[in-house]
């Protein structure tokens, strides 16, 4: 694992806000049923709409994961240029998957393991959690993120979202 190298990308904000919000519209066996993960292999430009190049539904986040990863095998499917997305936690065996189908931006619903952390850190893997509407927390690659987009202040001042670096 510690010879793969990853390009090192550059994230806006405002991508990361229109892929969730394009996730949301996934999910369907969630929505009905509960108790299932998704994972998604998104395809991201600045262009035009975050296009989800495959969205898998599992009871197991791991099962969802190598459903993606062979996809994109069987179907020579290049990951330098994706993100994935996981509602499940951000924990060392997902940084490994991720990495291993050369895929650079890692984001999820939920937490990051301590572990999780330090082999993204290792292997340049970006690494942002807690991801749902117009919120999300930086764990890995901050520095790689532009934030242009920043949260309109509400009517009680408030801001409308929030992003959060996250200390290790």
């Amino acid at each position: 694992i510690e010879k793969i190298r990853l390009p090192r990308v550059a994230i806006k904000q405002s991508l990361i806000y229109r892929l969730l919000a394009s996730i949301s519209e996934h999910n369907e066996v969630y929505r009905r049923a509960g108790a299932v993960h998704g994972c998604a292999l998104c395809e991201i430009a600045e262009t035009v709409d975050p296009r989800i190049h495959l969205f898998v539904e599992d009871v197991g986040r791991h099962n969802a994961a190598d459903a993606i990863s062979g996809y994109m095998w069987l179907n020579a499917v290049e990951g330098r240029d994706k993100w994935f997305y996981t509602t499940g936690r951000l924990t060392s065996e997902m940084v490994i998957k991720v990495a291993q189908m050369q895929v650079p931006v890692l984001l999820s619903r939920s937490g990051v393991t301590q572990r999780g952390l330090e082999l993204a850190q290792k292997i340049g893997v970006v690494l942002i959690a807690r991801a749902k509407g117009r919120h999300f927390l930086v764990y890995n690659g901050a520095d790689r993120i532009e934030f242009d987009a920043v949260p309109e202040p509400t009517h009680a001042g408030r801001h409308i979202g929030k992003v959060e670096h996250a200390r290790t």
